[in-house]
């Protein structure tokens, strides 16, 4: 064999693995940017999912109506940049009401690939989802170790009195007016004193869930003169949540109270307001079905589940 052909052999095996190399390159490089176009979609895609779910689960609270929260879900889907009418987008949408009303959207849509279709990888799918819980909350977490009166609020769950005020203490089981209250250790039996002050201090904290109906009223007609002080002490300027009784002192269902201040002495109240569409972590649904839960009372629960 000439030099001459051996030297061209050469360079046609130099320009094969050249072209190789670009080849492994360029997919290198598709990769690259591919992956974090996917990324970026991936991104965008779970958003949408959440702000979807959590709205749909707002709608279905509100209207206790699927449809409506289906198409509230794909329409906030929609504004995010993914159509379900699209025929490379799916927006999938579920809902549960065993416990409170929980939504599922999943989105599935098609990136489609800039540099990999060159080696065959013309697009992939990508799938996101998010679950989003709503509901009457049966359950708080620390709350005020006393009871109000469900004359507090309208009708409709509004509350009356949403600037400060003083609700008066009438020494009574359960209060006597909208704008009395009781204490309570949201168990059986007499209410003591000193254990209502370890529950104003923090020393012994209220995480309970609670039946519609339950009685949690006192059994005593407690006059517990000594504890103002405390909650003036330790409970002004803090939000909690606070139970809201009928008029036989049956729990209605939570409300979120901000304490201002309180009084002892000839006129014992404690000076508050209550907290009208606040969506408070010291509330939950717990172990309540959707149209089992407590009244709407100012305060509802909504947030991402999954």
């Amino acid at each position: 064999m000439s030099s001459a052909t051996r030297r061209h052999d050469a360079e046609g095996q130099i320009l094969a693995l050249f072209a190789l190399g670009l080849l492994v390159l360029v997919a290198f490089a598709g990769l690259a940017i591919d992956a974090g176009g996917t990324f970026a979609q991936r991104r965008d895609q779970q958003t949408a999912a959440d702000l979807a779910s959590l709205a749909a689960a707002n709608d279905w609270l509100i209207n206790q109506d699927d449809e409506v929260a289906i198409a509230r879900a794909r329409s906030v889907a929609l504004q995010n940049g993914f159509d379900d009418a699209a025929p490379d987008t799916a927006v999938d949408v579920s809902i549960d009401t065993v416990n409170g009303v929980v939504v599922t959207v999943g989105i599935h849509a098609v990136h489609p690939n800039a540099f990999l279709g060159a080696i065959g990888m013309a697009s992939w799918q990508v799938s996101t989802s998010a679950s989003a819980l709503a509901g009457f909350p049966d359950s708080g977490e620390g709350a005020g170790p006393f009871v109000f009166s469900i004359g507090a609020f309208e009708d409709n769950g509004t509350p009356k009195y949403q600037t400060p005020t003083n609700f008066g203490e009438t020494n009574g089981d359960i209060p006597t007016s909208q704008i009395d209250f009781a204490w309570t250790n949201y168990g059986t039996g007499n209410v003591n004193t000193s254990e209502v002050a370890d529950i104003i201090s923090g020393d012994v904290s209220i995480d309970r869930t609670m039946e519609y109906g339950q009685y949690i009223g006192q059994q005593n007609n407690g006059n517990h003169s000594a504890l103002f002080s405390d909650v003036d002490t330790y409970l002004s300027g803090l939000d909690m949540p606070v139970a809201v009784v009928d008029n036989n002192g049956n729990f209605m269902g939570w409300a979120m109270f901000h304490v201002t201040s309180a009084s002892g002495g000839s006129s014992k109240h404690i000076n508050g307001y209550f907290l009208s569409s606040f969506n408070s972590a010291r509330l939950r649904v717990t172990s309540c079905a959707a149209n089992d839960c407590p009244r709407y009372l100012g305060a509802y629960v909504l947030k991402l589940s999954d």
